[in-house]
């Protein structure tokens, strides 16, 4: 299924500049029975907050690594329809087409909101890749048998980098150009960070 749905992936221009950016994370309930979904929407580039959702679902589908994103899917999905706002564009804490069979968790997305859609991920899921150098704004190219599949963005100087695909909508540089247009002193974009840290209060109470 990844496969196939992989194909449907629109890796084309970005058509206009994003006004709102939406962050999404997220993450389980101590028992691990719970899945919590965060949902922020910022404009871009003053970053003020428009809205934040939260959605909770029961985890229906095992720990099985590369498929995450049909354990995580539908708690994210469901705090994207809660939205009352229309982003522009999507920031996922996860891959894009950085993925074995080409479908992240920000692909898959993606596809299902059918908007530009970035995946940005804290570590690399597959690929090789050379250490950027340690300024901000610079990137190496994450690559998988000679096949460009992402960025390894540093996204603030002499910090650890991010690991950047695309989702959907857009090309490898729109991705890494949103990124860096929602990072402000923080190694996470704005919507990203702010959707983890609403998530990690919400797994608590779940």
């Amino acid at each position: 299924m990844q496969r196939n749905l992989a194909h449907r992936v629109k890796v084309i221009p970005l058509k206009k500049q994003p006004r709102l950016g939406a962050g999404l994370d997220c993450a389980f309930s101590r028992d691990g029975t719970i899945i919590v979904a965060c949902a922020v929407v910022l404009k871009v580039p003053d970053f003020e907050l428009i809205e934040t959702t939260t959605a909770l679902r029961k985890v229906t589908f095992p720990y099985i690594p590369g498929l995450l994103s049909f354990r995580e899917a539908p708690a994210c999905i469901a705090a994207v329809q809660k939205l009352s706002s229309a982003p522009d564009v999507f920031i996922i804490d996860g891959q894009g087409v950085a993925h074995p069979r080409r479908l992240g968790l920000a692909a898959h997305l993606g596809l299902f909101f059918d908007k530009p859609t970035v995946g940005c991920a804290k570590s690399r899921l597959t690929g090789e890749f050379a250490e950027p150098p340690i300024e901000k704004g610079a990137y190496s190219v994450l690559k998988d048998n000679n096949e460009v599949i992402g960025a390894v963005l540093r996204t603030r100087t002499n910090v650890k980098p991010v690991f950047v695909s695309v989702g959907n909508k857009c090309l490898l540089n729109d991705a890494i150009q949103i990124v860096l247009a929602c990072t402000t002193r923080y190694r996470l974009p704005e919507p990203a960070r702010l959707a983890h840290q609403l998530v990690s209060r919400a797994k608590l109470k779940a």
